[in-house]
């Protein structure tokens, strides 16, 4: 397979997962700042902007955090790169690069997906209008993953595919923790309260985590049991061991295909190492934010010797 076919196929899923993830965050963002008064809201907006990693870029355009300006600079903000209109597009444009090396039920599915939401981001989005989009973008996102899963050769095109969506959902993941731990919570007084439980129970919906927590736990919302829950429990096809796990598949599957290792490889082992018997006090004890900082690091270096291993720029 050729260099940038192979680039192709990873950074679709890359940036698809990516759109989904931007949705997530939409869509737990709203839920809770329905519940809020203006003040409230507007920190929990900027909350929401700070986990998508867009802060730098929306205060460059806007002085307030209003769900208005928030959502349409997520969703359909031309000058953002980040938003979800400019993923998706990418989406497209790199399966129209791979479509020689994709089934037709996946081109149809983002293909026509692409089309649904160009139109619905036409226009500047109101109050109403949000959730259903958030919809959209998250059907458009299941339904290529669908047709990937069903209707693709298990080949080399298939795991470079897979690869680009778990190296990406576990980099969100990451992230969502660390600025959880870090940006959301105000103060220290804050820890047990109801905005400390109600912010935890913001992260769990943006990664679709909530119903599948409370079933495990029985419904108690705790902050180390969600970081475990999200980090080390490899059930959850959101949580860090989850995603890593399938990416060492994938590695492993493309170095068969290819008749040898690289570095993507080696790497690989090297974080699975860190992560073998690894208990949630050892994270703590280590400090989460030290921690998913090596993660985050680690997880971009994986995704750049993939990129030379396979040369897709060449």
């Amino acid at each position: 397979m050729l260099g940038r076919t192979a680039n192709g196929l990873f950074w679709m899923f890359r940036y698809l997962e990516r759109a989904e993830n931007m949705a997530r965050l939409l869509d737990a963002g709203l839920r809770m700042a329905l519940t809020r008064d203006l003040v409230t809201a507007e920190e929990e907006w900027r909350s929401v902007i700070s986990t998508a990693g867009q802060r730098s870029a929306y205060e460059a355009k806007h002085g307030t955090y209003t769900g208005h300006q928030v959502w349409n600079f997520m969703l359909r903000d031309r000058g953002n790169q980040m938003s979800v209109y400019s993923l998706f597009y990418q989406v497209r444009q790199n399966a129209r690069l791979a479509r020689n090396a994709i089934s037709s039920e996946l081109w149809e599915a983002i293909n026509e997906n692409w089309l649904v939401i160009e139109k619905q981001l036409a226009k500047p989005v109101g109050e109403n209008d949000v959730l259903d989009i958030v919809k959209t973008i998250r059907r458009a996102s299941s339904l290529a993953q669908g047709a990937m899963a069903g209707s693709m050769l298990r080949n080399e095109g298939y795991h470079f595919a897979r690869a680009g969506m778990f190296v990406e959902r576990a980099d969100s993941i990451a992230r969502i923790l660390d600025i959880k731990y870090y940006l959301l919570l105000p103060s220290l007084s804050y820890v047990g309260s109801s905005l400390d439980m109600g912010q935890w129970d913001q992260v769990l919906r943006s990664v679709s985590g909530d119903r599948a927590y409370r079933w495990l736990h029985a419904g108690k919302i705790d902050a180390r049991g969600i970081c475990q829950f999200l980090v080390l429990d490899d059930r959850f096809p959101r949580s860090l061991a989850f995603c890593h796990s399938a990416l060492r598949e994938d590695l492993a599957a493309l170095a068969r295909l290819h008749g040898n290792e690289g570095e993507c490889n080696e790497l690989m082992r090297e974080a699975d190492q860190r992560l073998t018997d690894l208990t949630i006090e050892d994270i703590f004890e280590q400090g989460l934010h030290e921690f998913l900082t090596q993660f985050t690091r680690s997880n971009a270096a994986i995704a750049e010797a993939i990129s030379n291993d396979y040369r897709f720029l060449a």
